[in-house]
């Protein structure tokens, strides 16, 4: 299930957002500006789309995974694959961006 987290998520949301991979991983794209994510697509594609339609900016939306059991943030996607952002790979390359992008995951999926 697809959801746009706001706030701290609940235990059922990040269940239901880890459903499509078996509770194993729950895809994500994280907006940057509006310390938002979408998480629970197929694709990240599909969570990136979600925040475009709930306006945020493309420039500002990365990828990246939430693995529940370990609580380690992925940082790999194809969104993420942007010459002009100077990411050119997968992998977020710039380690102030995934520092940022992990503090955004933490402080919404990281449940006590």
């Amino acid at each position: 299930m697809l959801l746009i987290i706001r706030d701290s998520a609940t235990p059922e949301q990040i269940n239901q957002m880890a459903e499509t991979y078996f509770g194993l991983r729950v895809k994500l794209a994280v907006d940057v500006v509006r310390e938002i994510i979408a998480g629970g697509g197929e694709l990240h594609a599909d969570c990136e789309q979600a925040l475009l339609e709930d306006g945020s900016q493309q420039v500002n939306i990365w990828g990246a995974d939430w693995y529940p059991e370990t609580k380690e943030v992925g940082f790999e996607s194809l969104i993420n694959i942007r010459p002009r952002q100077q990411n050119r790979s997968m992998e977020i390359q710039n380690a102030d961006l995934k520092q940022r992008i992990e503090t955004i995951v933490r402080h919404l999926l990281e449940v006590s």
